[in-house]
This record gives C-alpha cells, sequence and structure tokens, in this order.
C-alpha cells in the first residue's frame, strides 16, 4: 500500500459522497469514485484535479446490477492502492411498509446493505494481510430510532452499524480500522427520494458540515461516530446498558418473569 492511500468512494457524484471526495483530495489522497452519474463525477473529478492535483479514476456503475457491482469490487480486490473505503451509497423511499412495493423494498435492501456488504469483503482480507487501511460505512440515526417510522430504511441502517461493529471487532486485531458514521437530517437529494423537500425540515445539517465532523472522528478513530450528537456520554451508556445484558444472555433455563406461576 503507498504512504497515502487512494480512496474508493461510492455514491460519489453529489451529497455527502461528493464532500468525501473533496476533503480526502484537499488531504492528499488519488481518489476512485464510484456512482450512476457519470457527468457529474466528470465536473467533480476535473475540479478536484485541477485544484489539488490528486489522479482521479471514475466508475459508472449502479450497483443494485450484479456486473456493476462485481466491477467494483474486483478494483477493490486488485488494486493494491486502495487503501479506503468509504462505502456511501445508499437511498430511501417513502411510504410506509405496507404502501412500499416489495420489488422498490428490495432495491433499497440491495443498495443500503447488500452492496455495502459486498464491497467491504472485497477489500477486507487484502487490508487485513498489509496490516492496514480504513473501511468508513455511512448508516444512520434513523437505525437507532424505529420510531422515526421509517421501517425498512431503518433496518438497512441497523445493519450498517452491527456490521460496521463486528467488523472493528475482527479487523481492529490486524491493523484495519472501521468506522460507523450516522448522519441525522443532511441536506442530500435523499430527502427527494421520498417525496419530502428538505427546506421545509427543520435542524437541517449541511453536507460539508456532516462530513468534516465524520473526518474528526476519522482521525480520532472512533468506532462510531454521531455528529449530531453532543453529549458522547449518551453512546458510551448505551453501549454500556447493552453490554451489560451480554451474560445474563447464556442462562440455560427462561428468567424467572417467564416461568408459569401455579
Amino acid at each position: 500500500m503507498t504512504a497515502i492511500p487512494s480512496v474508493l468512494i461510492t455514491g460519489a457524484s453529489t451529497g455527502i459522497g461528493a464532500s468525501y471526495a473533496e476533503r480526502f483530495a484537499r488531504r492528499g489522497h488519488d481518489l476512485v469514485l464510484v456512482a450512476r452519474d457519470m457527468a457529474r463525477m466528470e465536473a467533480l473529478s476535473a475540479r478536484l484535479r485541477q485544484e489539488t492535483g490528486v489522479a482521479i479514476d471514475i466508475i459508472q456503475a449502479d450497483l443494485t446490477q450484479p456486473a456493476d457491482l462485481a466491477a467494483v469490487e474486483t478494483r477493490l480486490r486488485d488494486d493494491a492502492r486502495i487503501g479506503i473505503l468509504v462505502n456511501n451509497a445508499g437511498t430511501a423511499i417513502g411510504g410506509s411498509f405496507i404502501e412500499q412495493s416489495t420489488d422498490d423494498v428490495t432495491r433499497l435492501v440491495a443498495l443500503n446493505t447488500t452492496a455495502l456488504l459486498r464491497l467491504a469483503s472485497a477489500i477486507a482480507p487484502r487490508l487485513a494481510k498489509a496490516g492496514e487501511g480504513a473501511i468508513v460505512n455511512i448508516g444512520s440515526v434513523v437505525g437507532l430510532a424505529p420510531e422515526f417510522g421509517m421501517t425498512v430504511y431503518g433496518a438497512t441502517k441497523a445493519f450498517v452499524l452491527f456490521l460496521s461493529q463486528g467488523l472493528s471487532l475482527e479487523l481492529a486485531p490486524k491493523g484495519v480500522y472501521v468506522q460507523a458514521v450516522l448522519p441525522a437530517t443532511t441536506r442530500t437529494e435523499i430527502w427527494g427520494h421520498v417525496g419530502a423537500d428538505v427546506n421545509t425540515l427543520s435542524n437541517v445539517m449541511e453536507v460539508d458540515d456532516l462530513v468534516d465532523a465524520a473526518l474528526v472522528g476519522f482521525d480520532r478513530r472512533e468506532l462510531v461516530t454521531i455528529p449530531p450528537l453532543p453529549d458522547a456520554g449518551q453512546w458510551d451508556a448505551l453501549q454500556a446498558a447493552r453490554q451489560a445484558m451480554i451474560p445474563n444472555y447464556g442462562n440455560q433455563h427462561p428468567a424467572e418473569r417467564y416461568r408459569m406461576v401455579a
């Protein structure tokens, strides 16, 4: 791996992905940008090449399509220069669970979970062998809060968090850093996918602010970064409460509260 690794970013044509591209380019990293919108990636790449001098490759891909996904997987497996993966591509759909079509839900799960998993799987063995590198998975606070009413989207983001935590336990001893980033309401085009006008929403974080905060967490090697959360102690308390339950999962008999009362 090179001293300054290349960064592959999915969903890189706009929003969070484009902001990550700009920030990593200004840090001197060469880039591999992946998205469906070729024109936007070309415009972003031309500007960043001129402003930063980094090398930028573009892969036009729809990560819900097996052939496109396989091409990105191959690049991650074979290109030893790539030392950082930013798994950012994702989408949302509007409506309640019973209103959403099965086909739409299937595509949502394919992009938000399957593609992310396969790309992490493609790069992780090589990073572990090298003893260095990073995987950044973009989740959402919705994955912590079913109360927000985005059932399937939230489930995919809960998957991203759990996967990131599990990968960190496996890969950190091998020198690979895994970060889960959990944005809240952020000014991106995803709101148009659910039929919402982001300008009517309150407490909307700007994309650059979100990514700058996420990169502070990245530099600190945080395992979970929640940019809008003011009190990190709340996350620590949630983790402590969860871990305190673990010893009680191994009981041979049902808990007393579930036993029949004569």
